[in-house]
């Protein structure tokens, strides 16, 4: 694959001709006349001809030095001692210290990529006695307790941990900053390396803040702790980290990989997917867009998808919907011109089923103000949880798809004020709660309040045969040597110097209590059942119209 050509948008901000200029007061200037020519200059004035000479003269002068002030910036500041500007401008004596930048450090081809030396093991605050952060982190981040609290009694054994290696793809061990991977297993495509590559930027922008830690982390789209395994309060389950889980099992969740970018799909990082979306967004008025259900993708990796397929337009039914097969081998072929998320924005309501697990589309699909309709899942990622039917989201039955998405278009058209507020809604919570800075804060949290649970010292692993430490890992070992896609993404998420003191981790809220927990879970399920008795009565309604 041939290595990709980094990319650079350059935003120009004014050539400099323009300035502008408040308060203006033009001294006298050099060549206006003397005291004593004044006599001689009045006697002038009588004659018309020398008049419009002089004016002449005084207004081509002063245009010349106001525009090459401008444009050349090489008038003296004593010209223009009392013109007074809009901004201050900052000398070089007292302009404000640039953050440093770290970029990818690499090595010569042919010569082993070792770590480098020089980034801060720790952030440097400007102001030592500000607090961690006045800003408390999004509600969501309050179910880190709960993914945690099978282990909030006994603790974490490394015997715990062992027993996690049966499907996990890498073991993860942090000490003193530092990253050591230990691989057992290929995941999917490269899964792994990008969701390695989010936990090194995490450790470039926090460096120092997190503890030791280790953890086994499996790649793969289904969860495989189940709970039903491990009761009691001394049953020990292992602690695993994936991508999404469900009610029944005890996989901890965490930000998926296509955070950081999809290469093979050519999906780009999560900063620059929002702001394409968001231009996507702004294209047209939610009202002016096409007034059905919109959904694209790949059909073939469950049967929930397929059966999807059954609710498109045709010549005998129209379920308001109008249903798109992906092929990726085409648009690989094609440089994926088709597939830009910016671009599919384009209808009033849009559909997310899920494939063989949760599905990365789902951040996608919410990111656009259309009203989101959301065949029942079964799976949750780490964010998700915290959405709300009729808030965030329109639930759909998953067991009468058509008619229920029929009558969700339906309702929607006939409630276009409500239809759009539960679309910005959803557009509001992924761009806020869901930006970057929130993803990397939410891994921060997890890592942090999970090291707290291990009852033993990580220490660095061994190589197989165990005389030899594992190498570092670091974004260097990571991008250097790749190409393409991978590269570029890499390049793209770098995250290049530790933040300041104004950028700290948010507060993290305190748990649930379980009567809280229950409640919100509660008025969740009563959403739901409550779209449904619209539902129904639309169709017991509908059907009686048809037998009259």
């Amino acid at each position: 694959m041939n290595k990709h050509e980094k990319y650079q948008n350059t935003f120009f901000h004014g050539s400099g001709i323009y300035r502008h200029l408040t308060g203006i007061s033009i001294p006298p200037l050099p060549w206006q006349p003397s005291s004593k020519n004044k006599k001689a200059a009045a006697a002038a004035t009588t004659t018309t001809t020398t008049i419009s000479i002089l004016l002449f003269c005084f207004f081509f002068l002063f245009i010349i030095v106001v525009v090459t002030s401008g444009f050349f910036g090489l008038i003296h500041y004593s010209l223009f001692s009392s013109i007074t500007l809009q901004k201050p401008v900052l000398s070089p004596t007292n302009k404000l210290p640039n953050k440093p930048d770290f970029p990818l450090q690499c090595t010569q081809p042919n010569v082993k990529q070792t770590c480098p030396t020089n980034y801060p093991t720790r952030q440097n605050p400007t102001n030592p006695d500000r607090p961690s952060s006045n800003i408390t982190c999004p509600s969501h981040f309050r179910l880190i307790h709960e993914d945690l609290r099978p282990w909030k009694v006994t603790g974490i054994t490394r015997e715990m941990i062992e027993r996690a290696k049966n499907t996990a793809h890498f073991r993860l061990v942090i000490v003193d900053g530092k990253a050591y991977v230990e691989k057992y297993k290929q995941s999917i495509q490269t899964r792994d390396l990008f969701t390695l590559w989010g936990i090194l930027q995490l450790l470039r922008l926090y460096p120092g803040k997190l503890p030791d830690l280790e953890l086994m982390f499996d790649c793969d789209d289904r969860p495989v702790v189940r709970s039903r395994d491990f009761q009691g309060p001394n049953s020990g389950p292992p602690p695993l980290f994936r991508y999404c889980s469900d009610e029944s099992s005890l996989d901890i969740v965490f930000p998926d990989w296509s955070f950081w970018g999809w290469a093979e799909i050519n999906i780009k990082p999560w900063g620059d997917v929002l702001k394409d979306i968001k231009e996507g967004n702004e294209r047209s008025e939610w009202r002016d867009r096409v007034p059905y259900a919109y959904w694209k993708g790949n059909p073939n990796v469950s049967p929930i998808r397929k059966d999807l397929l059954t609710c498109n337009v045709s010549e005998k039914n129209d379920w308001n919907t109008r249903l798109y097969i992906q092929d990726w081998d085409q648009e690989s072929k094609q440089k994926f011109k088709q597939s830009n998320l910016g671009d599919q924005c384009t209808h009033r309501y849009k559909i997310y089923v899920e494939g063989w697990a949760w599905s990365v589309s789902e951040k996608y699909i919410l990111a656009c103000d259309s009203m989101t309709l959301i065949i029942m899942p079964h799976y949750h990622d780490f964010f998700s949880r915290g959405m709300v039917p009729l808030v965030h989201y329109w639930p759909i039955r998953e067991n009468s798809k058509c008619t229920s998405l029929k009558f969700a278009v339906e309702w929607g058209n006939n409630h276009p004020e409500t239809a759009q507020a539960i679309g910005e809604a959803a557009r509001k919570y992924i761009h806020e709660d869901m930006k970057m800075d929130y993803v990397y804060d939410y891994m921060f949290h997890l890592l942090n309040e999970y090291a707290k649970l291990l009852k033993f010292k990580p220490t660095i692993p061994k190589l197989s045969g165990g005389a030899e430490l594992v190498d570092e890992v670091c974004s260097e070992t990571l991008a250097c040597n790749a190409n393409g896609n991978w590269k570029k993404f890499m390049e793209e998420s770098l995250v290049m110097s530790p933040s300041d003191d104004d950028r700290a981790p948010c507060a993290l809220p305190l748990p649930y209590d379980p009567p809280a927990l229950k409640q919100f879970f509660d008025e969740k399920v009563g959403l739901i059942k409550q779209v449904e008795s619209w539902e129904n009565e639309y169709w017991q309604n509908f059907n009686k119209n048809i037998t009259q």
